[in-house]
């Protein structure tokens, strides 16, 4: 994937880098975890681990819970000579002969071996069960961080669209409906809310509202950032459409064009402006 975004997190003392691709699924770096117990050659410890028999089982099952393509056969093979006095096998061996998703391995002259965090978390705890401690603590922190960031992003974003939907309504009072009254008034300004939400999330509020029944709120309430931010670019360019007399069905098409080139704008951009809101600075 083109986006990848990096952290590192600290226990007793080591740095732990950590590093998404999707922003839901974390890898952490096992190279760090191990020099906790050996700093000279970590990736002796890695090997260590995955010669046991219980180790090669947790992650067989971590992958056919997660990775439909993860070969079982090699799994079963691997599994059988798991546990002997003979018995070798390296993170690269293990990704290349199984298929496997849950460890990868960065090459290189500073190699490293991620995992999942799921997967990171047990090496940890074979590590040491305080320094598993250590490291869930801090990771937790981490989580709660970028949380607090997203929330503060995602509210600012929405009091933007409430000042933007304001500013609409007053374009819609100005020029639309200068001889209707307030009751008539609130029937244009949820008919021309409404066109902006079937430009952008392809629905009407009522549709919304009779697919989620048990939520609170609209359909601008669960909006991600991207939405919020092309919407308050709507509101002000439907704003400016009415000034000059544009007709509502000529105005769905040109914010339906506005709303799918800004899209694809932020997506070519991987979200860095979003990202700069939130406080976290792009790699």
């Amino acid at each position: 994937m083109s986006r990848i975004k990096k952290d590192t997190i600290q226990a007793k003392g080591f740095n732990i880098e950590i590093y998404t691709e999707d922003y839901k699924n974390d890898y952490i770096s096992l190279t760090d975890i191990a020099r906790y117990k050996n700093s000279y050659e970590p990736s002796d410890v890695i090997k260590n681990w995955l010669r046991r028999k219980d180790t090669i089982e947790f992650l067989g099952l971590w992958e056919s819970l997660y990775n439909k393509n993860f070969n079982s056969v090699e799994f079963d093979r691997i599994k059988s000579e798991a546990g002997s006095n003979a018995f070798t096998l390296s993170p690269k061996r293990w990704v290349e002969t199984s298929g496997a998703i849950g460890i990868v391995t960065k090459g290189g002259r500073y190699g490293r071996t991620f995992a999942h965090k799921d997967i990171a978390f047990k090496f940890a705890s074979w590590i040491s069960a305080e320094f598993e401690l250590y490291i869930i603590k801090d990771y937790q922190r981490l989580k709660e961080s970028e949380n607090s960031r997203l929330s503060l992003s995602w509210n600012l974003h929405r009091e933007i669209s409430k000042i933007n939907y304001r500013i609409h309504t007053d374009a819609i009072k100005e020029y639309l409906v200068k001889d209707l009254s307030d009751e008539q008034l609130s029937y244009k300004y949820a008919d021309e809310a409404d066109m902006l939400n079937v430009a952008l999330f392809n629905k009407r509020a009522k549709e919304w509202r009779d697919e989620n029944p048990n939520l609170e709120g609209n359909i601008r309430d669960y909006a991600s950032l991207n939405e919020l931010l092309v919407l308050a670019n709507m509101e002000n360019y439907n704003a400016i459409l009415i000034e000059k007399g544009i007709e509502q069905k000529e105005r769905m098409i040109e914010l339906r064009r506005l709303a799918r080139t800004q899209f694809l704008s932020l997506e070519r951009k991987g979200n860095k402006s979003i990202r700069k809101l939130s406080g976290k600075n792009s790699n």
